[in-house]
C-alpha cells in the first residue's frame, strides 16, 4: 500500500475528525455547562443544513449559505432553550431524554413539511473545488483541506473564548458551581441561552460544511449524533480540550480502520472473508477505542476525575 494513499486517508480521518468536532464541542458544552442530555443537537445539524441549502438555491453565494446555517442554528436552538429546555434542567434525565427525542421528531417532521422528502444538494463553489497537490504529489481536494482549516480556526476560536473571555470564565465557572455563579449576579438564564446557542450555530456550521460533499436530507444529524456523543465520552463530558483531542482520534479510527483492516486480514484470509471481517471490526473500532479509553480514565482523557 503506497505512501500516498495511507496520507490521504489520513487527511480524511483529519477532515471527518474536524467536523464530529464541531458537533461535540457544542454538545460537550451544553452538557458540562447544562448537565442536559440533549439528543436533539442532530437536528440542529440538520436545520444548519437546509437552511445553507437554501440560501445557496437563492443566492447562489456559498459564504452567505454559512452564514445561514450559522444563524438559523443558533436562533432554533435559543428558540429551543427557552421555550422547551429552560424547563428541564431539574427534570431527571429520563425526562430529558424523552424531551429531546420529542423535539427530533418535530424537527423532522417541520423540515420535511418546508422543504419535502427529496435530498437537496449544495454545491462546492469553483474557487474551492478542483484538487491541490501537496508535498510528495499527493492530489487532494481543495475543499477537504478548506474543511481542516475551518475546523482549526473553530478550535483556536473556542479556545480563545473559554480561556481569555469574560463569556468563557463564566462559562468555566458554571459548569464547576452554577448556583455561586448566580450568587455573583451572573444571569444564568441568559449564560444557558448564549450557550445553548452557540452549540446550537457550532452543529448548524458543520451541517453546511459537511452537505457540501453529502446530500442534504431529513434525518442526517442522527447518525452523527451517536458519533459525537462517543467523542464526548471519549474527551471528557466538558472539556473542548478533550472534544477537539476525541473527535480527531475517532475520524482517523473511523477513517483508517475502514480501508486498512480489510488489507491487514487479507494477510491470512482469503480475500473476502478478510473484506467481511476487516469491515465489519472497522464498524466497531472507535466503540473498542472508546471502551479502552473508559477502562484506562472512566471520566474521559480530559474529564475532570470524579
Amino acid at each position: 500500500m503506497s505512501l500516498v494513499l495511507i496520507a490521504e486517508q489520513v487527511l480524511n480521518g483529519l477532515q471527518f475528525g474536524v467536523m464530529l468536532f464541531l458537533m461535540a464541542a457544542g454538545l460537550t458544552l451544553i452538557f458540562g455547562v447544562m448537565g442536559l442530555i440533549n439528543l436533539a443537537h442532530g437536528s440542529l445539524y440538520m436545520v444548519g443544513a437546509f437552511a445553507a441549502a437554501a440560501v445557496a438555491g437563492a443566492t447562489g453565494s456559498f459564504l452567505l449559505a454559512l452564514v445561514a446555517a450559522l444563524a438559523a442554528a443558533a436562533l432554533a436552538g435559543a428558540i429551543v432553550e427557552m421555550v422547551v429546555i429552560r424547563r428541564l434542567y431539574a427534570a431527571p434525565h429520563l425526562d430529558q431524554v424523552l424531551a429531546t427525542f420529542a423535539l427530533i421528531l418535530i424537527f423532522s417532521e417541520g423540515t420535511r413539511w418546508v422543504f419535502g422528502s427529496f435530498p437537496l444538494y449544495l454545491d462546492i463553489p469553483d474557487w474551492l473545488s478542483g484538487p491541490v497537490t501537496l508535498p510528495g504529489g499527493i492530489a487532494y481536494p481543495l475543499y477537504r483541506l478548506a474543511l481542516i482549516g475551518v475546523g482549526l480556526a473553530v478550535a483556536a476560536g473556542l479556545w480563545w473564548l473559554t480561556a481569555r473571555t469574560r463569556l468563557g470564565i463564566q462559562i468555566r465557572a458554571g459548569e464547576n458551581d452554577r448556583e455561586m455563579v448566580a450568587a455573583l449576579g451572573v444571569d444564568i438564564s441568559r449564560l444557558y441561552t448564549l450557550v445553548f446557542a452557540l452549540g446550537a450555530g457550532l452543529a448548524g456550521l458543520a451541517g453546511a460544511l459537511v452537505g457540501a460533499i453529502q446530500s442534504v436530507q431529513v434525518g442526517m444529524g442522527e447518525p452523527v449524533l451517536i458519533l459525537a456523543f462517543v467523542v464526548i465520552v471519549i474527551g471528557g463530558i466538558g472539556s473542548i480540550k478533550g472534544a477537539f483531542i476525541g473527535a480527531l482520534l475517532v475520524g482517523l479510527t473511523d477513517t483508517l480502520g475502514g480501508i486498512f483492516l480489510p488489507e491487514l486480514f487479507k494477510l491470512f484470509m482469503e480475500p473476502g472473508a478478510a473484506t467481511q471481517t476487516g469491515s465489519a471490526l472497522a464498524s466497531m473500532a472507535i466503540y473498542i477505542l472508546m471502551s479502552l479509553v473508559l477502562v484506562w480514565r472512566p471520566s474521559g482523557l480530559f474529564g475532570a476525575r470524579a
